[in-house]
């Protein structure tokens, strides 16, 4: 019986310790019953520790501006360090890339100067990022980094979306073809759910959460300012093949 495959305790145990309980219940209420007989299910689990960490003591609450008018609070965090920077003047656009441990991996911020401008993310392409990000644009660069911490949690049903880009057949009692999965070619695909959390702290990405101190700076030299208290894309990143494992758009609190 399907249902009881896809509730039963012990499987749901075993799927949470995976993922570190940090994605639960992965399948919404009542999308499984005893008429389904397949479903694709997606959940994304990634930990790393930044290069260079932000201090705790200078973490403080700060406005994060979701509209011109509309702003929520949230805990903002602060380093000075020298990371990768650029400025894309064609978008407005200051670019960032805040490197884990080892630098296999780094995470790319989109941050566009004016908040309601979404110049960027709709003409954004892989290529454009590519070259935007790419050696030849970016330099080391002193950076005054704001960077609210975030928590984020999106589950999806991606049945529409396949089947309107082309994959519908996986979807038809008629057309379906799983036979690599069931000698007896029953199958159909139900459902596709995917699910994703991701955190953002001083320690860096998914790192479970002082002293006090002030924000201020090492010295009297100007550095680049970069305040992530706007609406940002941002972008999870191995470097090696230069190949995006995760993005995300931060808007609210």
């Amino acid at each position: 019986n399907s249902s009881e495959l896809f509730t039963s305790p012990k499987e749901k145990k075993r799927k949470e310790k995976k993922r570190k309980g940090k994605i639960q219940e992965l399948l919404p209420v009542d999308s499984v019953d005893s008429l389904t007989k397949l479903v694709l299910v997606n959940a994304l689990y990634f930990k790393g520790n930044w290069a260079k960490k932000f201090k705790d003591g200078f973490t403080k609450e700060q406005p994060f501006r979701m509209t011109k008018n509309t702003t929520k609070p949230v805990q903002m965090m602060f380093q000075r360090e020298k990371f990768n920077w650029t400025y894309i003047k064609t978008v407005h656009t200051h670019i960032i890339e805040l490197p884990y441990v080892g630098n296999d991996l780094s995470m790319l911020i989109l941050l566009p100067d004016d908040i309601s401008d979404d110049t960027t993310e709709r003409d954004l392409t892989y290529e454009k990022l590519s070259k935007w990000t790419s050696s030849e644009m970016m330099e080391k660069t002193e950076v005054d980094v704001y960077l609210p911490r975030i928590k984020m949690e999106e589950s999806y049903d991606l049945k529409s979306t396949l089947s309107s880009m082309g994959m519908q057949d996986a979807f038809s009692e008629d057309r379906a073809d799983f036979r690599g999965m069931s000698e007896k070619n029953d199958l159909v695909l139900s459902h596709v759910f995917h699910k994703c959390f991701v955190e953002i702290n001083e320690e860096g990405t998914e790192a479970a959460a002082a002293t006090a101190a002030s924000m201020t700076t090492r010295s009297l030299i100007s550095a680049i300012q970069f305040i992530a208290d706007h609406p940002f894309l941002f972008f999870l990143r191995h470097n090696e093949t230069k190949t995006i494992l995760f993005l995300g758009r931060f808007c609210s609190p």
